[in-house]
């Protein structure tokens, strides 16, 4: 299965490249899309012009926006673009509330344990 766009958004440079290189390697993905801030990645999202992503993958802990008010900004997405899309929280929390609040938001899927790996990501595909 060929996921068309994925959509990174994390504020260390250093994620986004090791879960690129996972979503390369995997060669299931024809798009990557890397932002490194929430506001960044709603402005991208907001432009008409790019095509709304089939996956997120969302850290949580970031600077001036974090992964949960990114969530609360996009439930003024319109319908026909949030059904297109799925969201998975990927972050490096050990909070177990971090989890159950994620959990709580119809439009994440699952959270998921940083770094991306194989497993998780075929795990990510089973549930799409």
């Amino acid at each position: 299965m060929k996921i068309k766009n994925i959509l990174l958004i994390d504020d260390s440079e250093i994620d986004n490249f090791i879960n690129k290189s996972v979503l390369e390697k995997a060669n299931m993905v024809e798009n990557i899309i890397a932002k490194t801030s929430a506001k960044e990645a709603l402005e991208y999202l907001s432009n008409t012009e790019n095509e709304f992503p089939n996956i997120i993958f969302l850290d949580i802990r970031m600077p001036e926006m974090d992964g949960f008010e990114f969530l609360n900004e996009c439930e003024n997405f319109p319908d026909e673009l949030k059904n297109k899309c799925v969201i998975f929280m990927l972050s490096s929390s050990i909070d177990p509330n971090d989890a159950l609040r994620a959990e709580q938001h119809k439009v994440v899927k699952k959270y998921l344990t940083k770094p991306l790996t194989q497993s998780t990501l075929e795990n990510v595909v089973a549930h799409i």
